[in-house]
């Protein structure tokens, strides 16, 4: 199917698709006040924190933040495409989805990518066929049966074998009817050669591993060596269908059991993985040679809220070990480190040791933060200067943790463990709080399902909070989007998806009643979708009595942050200063911040 569905046929299909209908199908909803609630299917939970708004035709979890229409659902749920969300539904109501002409442009770029994912199923087609039957696969069989993976493990994750000769995949390629161009210049599956011999295939002599997609498309390879000289290990390159930082291996296979357990483990190797899955521990993945990134987690999250960190036990490993917790900390999750023996890694580990040894070492991880501060003050040992870094490097760690009472409870223990002051601990992970605005009395109305907050909030929490206050003020009143128009958004927001949102919220005409004429939910990002669902499905009549009055304390809590930033940049500015013995820069510094913080007291 190469056209564009048209906007009438995307617009019927939602009027007449019913959401909690289709989610029913998936979850097991109860009616709570004018909403649906139930357990997510995106993470474990034990409470239900998963609304379903059949008025609005949304769904919002306010556990992971997902959220969106229908369409969405259906997407996040099974993996599909936008066009593939609306043909399925399309089928169930019994709509015929035609579809439309669609630009050279954009017909050539789907065109494209559609070439490259069957020339990438094509070869991961030939490769495995090599393995799992041919007699060339001969080699690589035995290999496997040494280490302990039979051929079942082999078919379930589609396991390859390339051969030496010079140019296997092209013939194969050409044989199919492909131009091995498109493997050569845009997959780098083939390689230009420098020796007059003609193209030749990237992977020779290796065991292949593909990376599949979340909707198990092979996109990419990697390939360990088995004979003769190169490196232990190569990947694909990156390519239009190809990201190695977003991508995890195994993620496809895994995915299920992750949903079930509510946790993953994040290993380094395919290897490794291999081994983990083997011996049941199916919520395992694996990066493809990258440091774990911030696209990494989101696709964490969508499935579980703990991750096990299982690297190779030296200091290689825990050095990435570190690295992951940057990403993942800030995401709210729960991050744990496995620790195996000196020299380990999990594919060592399982070959001398059983499943039930390993499950003894996932249950006995503990918190990546907790094993942070403890390396990190033994590695800089007893000198001031060297525990003053020590420190330094801990507190950057806490200050990524977004829930208060976690950072309190470690602030605390490491005031005890180095016997600092606790509240100069404190000064220097947060700037002194905020007041946070007002709530209005609240509604008797039923409230959706959300699992409990905290006690207390950070100031940026309550800066973030205020900031969703008034988007949501923006999106139900006129009066709200007129002052939002008069103050201007990047004094009440500044840059990001509540911006982008506010934008949409104004573009409407003068008197619209919502914000549904010109915010379309599956236009929006995954982060924009889970933002715009959360606030329509709370209650709209809170604000009702005091919009004005709530509007500008809010405004006023949001503007008291970012001066409250602009007070650490100083700070760290007048630091800087101070150790390159610039008094010029210092004096200036200075006065800023103390012209800030009379703005701040006035």
């Amino acid at each position: 199917m190469s056209g564009r569905i048209g906007e009438e046929k995307v617009e019927e299909i939602r009027a007449r698709a019913d959401i909690v209908e289709v989610i029913a199908s998936y979850v097991t909803l109860k009616r709570s006040g004018r909403n649906h609630v139930g357990l997510c299917p995106f993470h474990a939970e034990k409470t239900p924190s998963f609304n379903v708004n059949a008025d609005r035709q949304i769904y919002h979890c306010f556990g992971c933040e997902v959220g969106g229409d229908v369409f969405a659902f259906l997407m996040n749920m099974e993996g599909l495409s936008f066009p593939e969300a609306v043909r399925r539904l399309g089928e169930r109501y019994g709509i015929e989805v035609e579809e439309e002409t669609v630009t050279p442009e954009e017909e050539q770029r789907r065109e494209e990518r559609e070439r490259l994912l069957r020339v990438t199923e094509v070869a991961c087609e030939f490769y495995h066929r090599l393995l799992v039957e041919d007699p060339a696969g001969k080699q690589a069989r035995s290999y496997l049966r040494q280490r302990g993976f039979d051929g079942e493990l082999a078919r379930q994750f589609f396991l390859g074998w390339a051969p030496a000769a010079w140019e296997a995949l092209a013939a194969h390629l050409q044989e199919k009817g492909f131009d091995p161009k498109w493997a050569r210049d845009r997959l780098g599956l083939i390689r230009a050669s420098n020796e007059g011999r003609g193209d030749y295939d990237l992977f020779r002599r290796r065991l292949l591993f593909p990376i599949l997609d979340e909707r198990g498309r092979p996109v990419a390879f990697g390939g360990r060596i088995l004979e003769g000289d190169g490196p232990k290990y190569i990947n694909s390159p990156e390519s239009p269908i190809y990201h190695k930082g977003r991508v995890l291996y195994g993620l496809y296979q895994a995915r299920d059991a992750m949903r079930h357990k509510g946790e993953a483990i994040v290993v380094e190797g395919y290897f490794d993985q291999l081994a983990l899955y083997r011996a049941g521990f199916h919520n395992t993945v694996a990066t493809c040679g990258t440091a774990l990134t911030a696209d990494h987690v989101r696709l964490l999250k969508r499935f579980a809220d703990r991750v096990l960190l299982l690297f190779d036990q030296d200091e290689a490993g825990h050095k990435a070990t570190f690295r992951a917790m940057d990403a993942l900390l800030p995401e709210g999750l729960q991050v744990s480190v496995v620790t195996l023996e000196p020299g380990e890694d999990p594919d060592s580990f399982l070959r001398s040791h059983d499943a039930a040894q390993m499950q003894q070492r996932l249950a006995a991880a503990r918190s990546a933060v907790e094993v942070f501060i403890e390396q990190t003050l033994a590695e800089h040992g007893g000198e001031i200067e060297s525990r003053a870094r020590a420190v330094e490097k801990i507190l950057a760690k806490l200050r990524l943790l977004p829930g208060e009472i976690e950072r309190d409870l470690y602030l605390k223990d490491l005031a005890v463990r180095t016997g600092l002051d606790e509240q100069l601990l404190r000064r220097k992970v947060l700037p002194q709080a905020v007041q946070p605005p007002p709530v209005a009395a609240a509604s008797t109305r039923p409230q959706p399902s959300r699992p409990a907050a905290p006690a207390g909030s950070s100031p940026q929490g309550l800066a973030l909070k205020a900031k969703r206050i008034l988007l949501r003020l923006i999106l139900s009143y006129e009066d709200s989007r007129n002052e939002a128009r008069s103050i201007g958004l990047d004094e009440l927001f500044g840059e990001g998806d509540f911006r982008v949102l506010a934008e949409r919220a104004l573009a409407q005409p003068a008197g619209s009643a919502g914000p549904e004429e010109n915010i379309r939910i599956d236009d929006l990002s995954e982060p924009q979708k889970g933002l715009l669902s959360g606030i329509l499905i709370e209650d709209e009549a809170l604000f009702a009595e005091n919009s004005d009055e709530l509007f500008q304390k809010c405004r006023e809590t949001v503007n008291k942050e970012r001066v409250k930033q602009q007070l650490q940049r100083l700070q760290e500015l007048m630091r800087e200063a101070e150790r390159a013995h610039d008094f010029t820069h210092m004096v200036t510094w200075q006065r800023e911040f103390y012209e800030l913080t009379r703005k701040l007291k006035g």
